[in-house]
């Protein structure tokens, strides 16, 4: 389940190996092209219509906003879930208070404009590369973007989630997505990786990810 701005093809190029070992199911959220546009984005919303893509056993992987959408989808029919895997899930619920979070969502209070100057905004502020050129998927992207309903209002239902074997990836590029991170490692008894050189997007590190991930899930398949 991709994030923001760009949709699950583009999120997930660098894990097309992983076709070879895996049957690789990669949908793209609602608002994100190719589909059409859309006037709201919840993340409750968002995690029905994922519960309805599972199958037992499924190996559920989530990035960014797609990684919440991925815990509370998980919540919803864990007995489908093999495996949890969230990689910089923006949950800054989980770690109110922390003062790294409390700065960066009182910056991301301050963001705004029209589509390519919020982007551009937004992808600073989780230390994503920017763009050479605004192109009509990018655009598109950053107005679905701006119509989310903030991730850091959900209530990840950690009683739901136990059990489910969890991994959780970072990016070791943010103080705030750090300690998101170490809690929900410590709230579902998962395991953690920290994987530096692509900031907010660990998986486009390609073969040390993948090599994290099919590891963890072959464990859970009893490889």
């Amino acid at each position: 389940m991709h994030g923001s701005v760009v949709n699950g093809e583009v999120t997930w190029n660098a894990q097309r190996p992983l076709a070879e070992r895996f049957r690789l199911v990669v949908p793209n959220r609602r608002g994100f092209p190719p589909g059409p546009p859309v006037e709201r984005v919840d993340f409750e919303d968002e995690a029905v219509w994922l519960e309805g893509l599972l199958e037992p056993g499924t190996h559920l992987v989530g990035h960014s906003y797609g990684g919440v959408v991925a815990l509370l989808a998980a919540a919803r029919r864990p007995e489908l879930v093999g495996s949890l895997t969230v990689v910089e899930p923006p949950a800054f619920s989980v770690a109110r208070g922390n003062p790294a979070v409390e700065a960066y969502l009182a910056h991301a209070a301050t963001i705004a404009g029209g589509p390519e100057t919020y982007l551009r905004a937004f992808l600073a502020s989780v230390g994503a590369r920017q763009p050479a050129a605004m192109t009509p998927a990018l655009l598109q992207g950053a107005r679905t973007l701006m119509v989310e309903r903030p991730p850091w209002e959900a209530e990840i239902p950690f009683e739901r989630l136990a059990g489910i074997p969890a991994l959780v990836v970072g990016g070791g590029h943010s103080a705030a997505f750090d300690a998101v991170c170490h809690v929900l490692v410590a709230r579902l008894g998962a395991e953690g990786a920290v994987l530096r050189g692509a900031g907010h997007s660990p998986q486009r590190l390609g073969a040390p990810f993948n090599e994290r991930l099919a590891a963890f899930v072959m464990k859970q398949n009893g490889g």
